[in-house]
């Protein structure tokens, strides 16, 4: 298993050989916060073509859009609270399944109605993405976000990538401010 740091980049498949279901988890706690309100926080995939961008509305699988059209990308659902140990949230990918016009998968998450709720991910600890391989329950990259952000309310967390025939992941880490609105302009989903 591979600890990463931010802006690292590793190999994903070339030392896996016949890889392809893998099974993405993440997690966070939240700090003391006394708002009134739940901490909830979404997990998100962006299904991104050569020029960073979806090349459709569909290409955005988070809790309103559980499947992706081509089977690759599965949302297994929103947890409301981020309560308990282990992933909040979960993303199953088919590598054999991405269509051929897709060079990369972002990951991320934001936190809902933030500012209604005055949230954002300085009052969250222990952020994490990691990878498992889905066949044998290996753990083969882990990425902890550590506390680099304050007022951001969305972080691109990680992304795969296809390098010639392989995949790859980056270690992301990069927080924007207002929250899904901000990602879905980033990637090309019309809000």
């Amino acid at each position: 298993m591979i600890n990463l740091f931010k802006g690292q980049k590793v190999d994903l498949t070339k030392g896996n050989p016949g890889l392809s279901k893998i099974l993405v988890g993440l997690g966070w706690d939240t700090k003391k916060y006394d708002g009134g309100f739940d901490f909830d926080l979404d997990a998100a995939a962006f299904i991104l073509g050569s020029n960073g961008k979806v090349l459709s509305d569909s290409d955005f699988v988070f809790y309103n859009n559980l499947k992706h059209s081509s089977g690759a990308v599965q949302h297994m659902g929103d947890n409301l609270t981020g309560a308990g140990e282990g992933d909040d949230e979960q993303i199953k990918i088919d590598l054999s399944k991405i269509p051929a016009n897709v060079d990369k998968i972002a990951f991320t998450v934001t936190i809902h109605e933030a500012d209604a709720r005055k949230q954002n991910f300085g009052q969250v600890s222990n952020a994490y993405i990691h990878i498992y391989d889905e066949t044998n329950n290996k753990e083969l990259i882990r990425y902890d976000l550590g506390e680099d952000f304050s007022i951001e309310t969305a972080v691109v967390v990680g992304e795969i990538y296809r390098q010639g025939s392989e995949w790859k992941f980056n270690a992301v880490g990069s927080g924007f401010k207002g929250g899904l609105r901000a990602l879905c302009q980033n990637f090309g989903v019309n809000v």
